[in-house]
């Protein structure tokens, strides 16, 4: 049985930080490409970042400088870190493996 299980979201003021974590059971880890995608209210599902199995890394314009994917295929675990977070990163994130697996996301939410 696969499992994606995201932690780390919150409530965070402008320009604070967050990690997500997200840890992966049920699947070859390190074959896979690992990513993250967001979903704001009223907007369509978004990519934020994704680190394929070579290590690799693709980031949404919106988001190239402030966030960084990284994967440790000793623990299962895909990171990735938020700094500088503006109000419009606002949104539901969720971890997949190559977009054929998916968590339940994690919710983060950034306001004063």
């Amino acid at each position: 049985q696969v499992q994606l299980v995201e932690s780390g979201g919150g409530l965070v003021q402008p320009g604070g930080s967050l990690r997500l974590s997200c840890a992966a059971s049920g699947i070859f880890f390190s074959a896979y490409g690992m990513g993250w995608d967001r979903q704001a209210p009223g907007k369509q599902r978004e990519l934020v970042a994704h680190i394929t199995n070579g290590r690799t890394t693709i980031y949404a314009d919106s988001v190239k400088g402030r966030f960084t994917i990284s994967r440790d295929n000793a623990k299962n675990t895909v990171y990735l870190q938020m700094n500088s977070l503006k109000p419009e990163d606002t949104a539901v994130y969720y971890c997949n493996a190559d977009e054929r697996h998916w968590g339940q996301g994690t919710q983060v939410t950034v306001s004063s």
